[in-house]
């Protein structure tokens, strides 16, 4: 075998998410774009806010010396303040500059943040349902991922999680809004995770960390106020990105954010530094890092994809599915007619509606469907929705 006999394991527990969108490319080409229904990818469809474009092009002319050479690894001290800034204001707690890393997009954020906690054999608690590659992050630190099955309407499984919380966990992995769900842990919720956590690190003489995934904060509805972790839990990292909020995936752009009361911060925000360069990453690009200093306060019309969630919410309810609207991100979760999830999406495949099976996510039973779409994507969908519903009832 010429690859590692893990890569070729995780290769075949690799993500639905790609296949169904290589699915679609092929789709796409055989029967016309417009024919193809493609729900697979998030892959923000709203173009990034003109000030983004204006800010790119004014750096990308702008005389600057050494605009596209090296700076320091966790990035440039005036962006490192803006975020800090940006995050603080959002999270209610003041943030200085030195509390912030930037990366090479929140999965980068993730690897790093795991890179530097994890001892190889430290458990890391992964709520389901969740995105699936946290497992490979996990194993690329040595750590051992511990799934735990998602409460009623996909909330926080706090009984769960304490039964799942040894000696050996050093991390709880949250997203919120959540991908695939949509949901939106409350208030009450991170504040009971962060009790827990308190009180099994006295048990185990050990700090259990509270890692959010939080790309899709600026993205909430019906003027949903997201918590804080920061506010909840001392020993708290946030990872997040730009991807969604200026519609900048493919830049890959993104920061952590350590709690200012982490115990030991200096040593933590050195080892940050480091294993942001050792792996591979080095810095975050230099041209992005420039760009979003100056973007304080913008970010793509949110009421765009709420239009959208409700297009397809009220779509779906009007050939008799039963679905809940999701608090935020821009993706929905409804139950499929038959447990076998695979096979339903299948069953939508061939009506060209491509969609992930929840199985994909530790969702069984379920199926993600990606609305950062056009409206006539959604529109010209609902029939064969319908259809597929139909052929298991």
């Amino acid at each position: 075998m010429a690859i590692a006999k893990k890569i070729h394991g995780f290769m075949t527990q690799a993500s639905f998410i790609r296949k169904m969108f290589e699915e679609g490319l092929r789709l796409k080409r055989q029967y016309g774009a417009e024919n193809v229904f493609d729900f697979s990818l998030g892959n923000p469809n709203l173009e990034p806010p003109e000030a983004v474009k204006a800010r790119i092009v004014e750096l990308a002319t702008a005389d600057i010396p050494g605009k596209h050479m090296y700076m320091p690894n966790a990035g440039y001290p005036e962006t490192r303040a803006a975020v800090a800034e940006q995050v603080g204001e959002s999270h209610g707690i003041s943030l200085a500059a030195d509390q912030i890393v930037m990366t090479s997009g929140a999965g980068g954020a993730l690897n790093v943040i795991l890179k530097t906690i994890l001892d190889p054999g430290d458990e890391v608690i992964l709520p389901a349902p969740f995105f699936v590659e946290y497992r490979f992050y996990a194993d690329n630190a040595g750590g051992v991922p511990r799934i735990v099955p998602p409460g009623e309407d996909f909330a926080l499984n706090l009984d769960e999680i304490r039964k799942a919380v040894t000696e050996k966990t050093k991390a709880v992995l949250i997203n919120s809004p959540n991908n695939p769900t949509g949901k939106v842990f409350d208030e009450a919720s991170i504040r009971a995770l962060s009790a827990i956590l308190s009180e099994k690190g006295r048990e185990f003489r050990r700090e259990i960390f509270l890692i959010s995934d939080e790309p899709y904060r600026e993205i909430v509805y019906d003027d949903l106020k997201l918590p804080s972790v920061m506010q909840a839990y001392p020993h708290s990292f946030v990872a997040s990105s730009y991807s969604k909020s200026l519609s900048l995936p493919g830049e890959r752009i993104g920061y952590i954010a350590v709690n200012p009361d982490m115990a030991d911060l200096d040593e933590v925000m050195n080892g940050l530094t480091l294993c942001n360069r050792i792996l591979g990453f080095v810095n975050a690009p230099s041209l992005m890092q420039r760009a979003i200093a100056g973007l304080k306060g913008v970010k793509v019309d949110v009421e765009t994809y709420r239009k959208k969630r409700d297009l397809l919410c009220d779509g779906l309810l009007s050939v008799g599915y039963r679905v809940t609207r999701p608090d935020g991100a821009f993706y929905l979760f409804p139950r499929t007619p038959i447990e076998d999830d695979v096979r339903f999406a299948e069953a939508l495949r061939r009506r060209r509606i491509l969609t992930v099976p929840g199985s994909g996510f530790y969702g069984p039973g379920h199926i993600r469907i990606a609305y950062c779409v056009d409206d006539a994507t959604i529109l010209g969908s609902i029939e064969g929705f319908g259809e597929a519903l139909k052929e298991f009832r």
